[in-house]
């Protein structure tokens, strides 16, 4: 996995005015509150893929 697919969910699947996934919504017609499934999943990716470099030591 690549950060284009995380960061094209971070981009679609947002909280909505009434507290639902705005992207689950325009994607599956389907009313998840949010945080959904795919923003949790590109959320603890992006913090696994930080937490790599740091104890790592790469920039």
């Amino acid at each position: 996995m690549t950060e284009l697919p995380v960061q094209q969910i971070m981009s679609v699947h947002l909280p909505g005015v009434d507290g639902l996934c705005v992207g689950c919504r325009w994607w599956w017609a389907r009313l998840v509150p949010y945080p959904c499934y795919q923003a949790e999943w590109a959320t603890r990716w992006r913090a696994r893929v930080a937490t790599r470099r740091f104890l790592d030591g790469l920039p």
